[in-house]
């Protein structure tokens, strides 16, 4: 049986992973942290919950995150980022402009790649660093 919430990609099986494929993982990574944070905050209805989550996992919310994790990537990472933002995506939502959905979509990729590569740690790392810079401002 795959385990899929372990599974660990080669270097050469990322390889034939698109960055909008990247990002389409990044994106339910990403969901299920602030999902968790929320349940984990007492927050008990179901509808409150929903709509704080999706406050958090738009374009433009995701975009203002983006910017408090960036100084803290390595290289390669700013190098994924980079190459999930200028993927092109033909479908932007109305409420996000196109470079809150490119810098959205880096956030993704990021989040999706370093998730399929096991660093499970990081990802949570750059998380809460993004929710503490947020907090802060």
């Amino acid at each position: 049986m795959t385990d899929y919430l372990a599974l660990t990609l080669t270097p050469e099986q990322l390889a034939t992973v698109s960055e909008l494929a990247l990002a389409h993982v990044g994106d339910a990574v990403f969901e299920l942290l602030v999902r968790t944070e929320l349940c984990c905050a007492g927050s008990a209805r179901v509808r409150d919950l929903h709509a704080r989550t999706v406050a958090r996992v738009t374009a433009p919310a995701q975009a203002a995150f983006v910017e408090a994790v960036l100084p803290k990537l390595t290289d390669e990472e700013l190098a994924v980022y980079k190459r999930g933002r200028n993927a092109h995506s033909h479908a932007a939502p109305k409420s996000a402009s196109p470079g809150q959905y490119a810098r959205a979509t880096g956030l993704e990729a990021l989040f999706g790649w370093l998730w399929l590569t096991g660093r499970h740690e990081r990802v949570n790392e750059l998380y809460n660093h993004g929710r503490e810079t947020e907090h802060a401002s």
